[in-house]
């Protein structure tokens, strides 16, 4: 069974960078993320900016970035082997 990687706030915006989404603002320890579609459709994502983020919060920003993200790209990035 694949286990959760230990990520930072920082490692986890460049994953979402890497799928298209830029840095739309950052409010204290918080950076929004946002992706427009062709179709108009905007994403929103939000990163706490820590040095280590729990597993429960990382499990929820997947479960929030499942809406926009393939959830296998997804496993590749967040989980190992």
């Amino acid at each position: 069974m694949s286990r959760l990687k230990q990520l930072s706030g920082s490692e986890v915006v460049k994953i979402f960078l890497s799928f298209g989404f830029q840095k739309s603002s950052q409010k204290g320890s918080h950076t929004k993320l946002k992706r427009v579609l062709s179709s108009g459709e905007k994403q929103i994502l939000i990163v706490p900016a820590h040095s280590h983020l729990d597993k429960g919060t990382l499990r929820a920003i997947i479960r929030q970035a499942s809406k926009f993200v393939s959830i296998d790209k997804l496993e590749e990035k967040f989980y190992t082997e």
